[in-house]
């Protein structure tokens, strides 16, 4: 298992992780195109992969301009092997290194991502659509 920050030469295989999950779909995968990742990766933010025998498995992207994580994603069949939590702590470690201001996500309900997010500490703060929204605060991730 490789971990390593992302480049624009991942874009296909992010969206390949992407469109294969089972739970938080996109209604129409021509939604989120390759140029949005682009945008993460250069301008607004950054992102990590997972790479398992130089494939990519999983990878996060934190949007530092709107303080919102935009992809947390796990390809289903390397799911319970710590590889989110992993993308994840790198995400916040480095977000957190960036600002003290709060980081928000949205996710449906009665999923796994909604399990993971509240095992992994996150603060229900309303709804926003169909999804939950959820906040972590530099404080409460220096403490965890």
């Amino acid at each position: 298992m490789n971990f390593r920050e992302a480049n624009i030469n991942d874009i296909p295989q992010m969206q390949t992780v992407r469109n294969s999950v089972k739970e938080n779909q996109l209604s129409n995968p021509d939604i989120v195109k390759d140029k949005d990742y682009e945008i993460y990766l250069k301008d607004k933010g950054k992102g990590w992969v997972c790479e398992i025998k130089n494939k990519i498995v999983g990878f996060a992207i934190v949007d530092l301009a709107k303080n919102n994580i935009w992809a947390l994603f796990v390809n289903p069949e390397f799911e319970d092997q710590g590889i989110g939590k992993q993308l994840h702590n790198q995400m916040l470690n480095w977000y957190f290194k960036q600002t003290k201001t709060p980081v928000c996500l949205g996710t449906e309900p009665d999923t796994r991502a909604e399990k993971f997010y509240r095992f992994s500490g996150w603060e229900e703060i309303g709804t926003y659509g169909k999804e939950i929204r959820f906040q972590m605060t530099w404080e409460k991730w220096q403490n965890l």
